[in-house]
């Protein structure tokens, strides 16, 4: 197997993770989403167009006019133009070392008390926008979509309700499982919801009948955005020991599911129409190397499990390359805003139970000789926990519309009306290190 460039392990925990760190930005000390030692990529609009820009605290970093006052003048040519883009493929693109080599320099920048912080802090209302100020962009250009189905507990769950003798395919614990999913529908925390169309199975008398409407049992996946950084070449694989290299960083991804819909057109070829009317993603890149904490072992895998192939098999993956992010979901429907209720949380949980770690995944996506391209997007598969508080859809929540969900407006819920905004959270602990976030990932269904 070849490379298109010289790649690493992991990120390690440096500098730039430190908890004492203080930034000259206020807003970013303690804040429990975007503190220093975050720095999450995006692309923003504070009404001059996209631009570039890193997440610290409540406000935005832009890239751009970072480097016209000429400051970051350690970075080399590449990574200086990726930030004057106006979306975060060429930053994707840049090498691991690259992307590491800038965020050092973003660290040094908003640091409190360095000679570049001092800088940039006498400018600063030059260099930064209030986030409530600006419009959140696609982070890239979407080339190509596939999405897994990693969560083997929602695997297991759904799987009862599509085939109940047979939740689990004989392949599920030997090869990552995905489909190839549109990327024009793929939109930015915030974007409204139409509720789809299409055709929807009617058992009769004389067997079943399809009638065409719009989607009655409309429902979100819980899922994290693993964003691709370099690609490689047409016919070259990505070795699953130089995978994390490949990609840039992680995000909230809610894939929407009419299960009507999907019910009746899913055989033989998998999801079609019910899947492909729109997807959401968060507007921030969490990047590999923020998320260096907070790294852990693969799920395990149980007594009689088959071990991964060793196309598959890298010890270093297999012990540092899971993720440990919490993840919420949260319900707030139109009634609920008017009465001025809290939303409803679904559930809670966290990215632990992957069966497959975003390496593994990317490794398989390429394993064919497919190329990625920096900006591809690759999706984890809806996460559920063992149990029904860490469900991540409302297919296993409700039982598959048997069990309502009861809210506080004295409303109840088996799946999404028109009205009902789903919200996604994510966020990243441990003893000893600074919590981070991912933002959120928000949509609201209308008909």
């Amino acid at each position: 197997m070849t490379t298109t460039q010289p790649l690493s392990a992991l990120p390690a925990i440096d500098e730039t993770h430190d908890t004492a760190l203080q930034s000259w930005v206020m807003s970013a000390n303690g804040h429990p989403q975007f503190p220093i030692q975050n720095l999450p990529m995006g692309v923003f609009d504070a009404g001059e167009g996209a631009r570039v820009g890193v997440a610290i605290g409540n406000e935005v970093l832009d890239l751009a006019a970072t480097l016209e006052c000429g400051l970051l003048s350690s970075l080399d040519t590449t990574t200086e133009a990726a930030l004057h883009s106006d979306t975060l493929n060429a930053w994707m693109a840049l090498s691991a070392a690259q992307r590491g080599l800038l965020r050092a320099a973003l660290s040094d920048l908003l640091q409190a008390g360095t000679e570049s912080g001092r800088q940039a802090c006498s400018i600063g209302r030059q260099l930064l926008h209030p986030q409530d100020a600006c419009r959140m962009l696609l982070p890239a250009t979407v080339g190509d979509y596939s999405d897994f189905y990693a969560g083997i507990h929602h695997a297991t769950n759904a799987g009862k309700f599509f085939r109940p003798d047979n939740p689990l395919l004989p392949n599920y614990k030997h090869v990552p499982i995905a489909y190839h999913g549109r990327s024009s529908s793929i939109r930015p925390s915030g974007t409204v919801l139409k509720r789809p169309s299409g055709q929807i199975r009617r058992d009769t008398p004389n067997g079943p009948v399809p009638e065409y409407g719009p989607s009655e049992r409309l429902d979100y996946e819980l899922e994290l955005a693993i964003w691709v950084g370099a690609g490689n070449a047409l016919g070259e694989q990505i070795p699953v020991a130089e995978a994390s290299a490949h990609i840039a960083g992680f995000g909230l991804f809610n894939d929407w599911s009419a299960r009507d819909l999907q019910a009746w057109e899913y055989q033989p070829l998998g999801p079609f129409t019910g899947k492909n009317f729109m997807s959401t993603v968060s507007p921030w890149v969490i990047t590999q190397e923020a998320l260096a904490p907070f790294r852990g072992p693969v799920m395990a895998r149980g007594e009689g499990d088959p071990a991964p192939l060793p196309y598959l098999t890298n010890a270093h993956d297999q012990k540092c390359g899971g993720l440990v992010i919490q993840l919420e979901v949260l319900l707030s429907t139109a009634k609920m805003r008017e009465q001025g209720l809290a939303p409803h949380r679904l559930s809670i949980g966290d990215s632990s139970y992957l069966w497959w770690t975003p390496a593994q995944m990317l490794t398989q996506q390429t394993v064919g000789g497919c190329n990625a391209r920096p900006g591809d997007l690759l999706g984890s598969g809806t996460i559920s926990t063992p149990t029904q508080g860490g469900f991540g859809a409302l297919l296993e929540i409700t039982e598959g519309g048997k069990r309502a969900v009861e809210l506080a407006s004295g409303e109840s819920r088996t799946f999404l009306l028109d009205g009902d905004e789903i919200i996604l959270r994510g966020w990243c602990e441990r003893e000893g290190h600074a919590r981070i976030g991912l933002g959120e990932c928000r949509g609201c269904v209308q008909d």
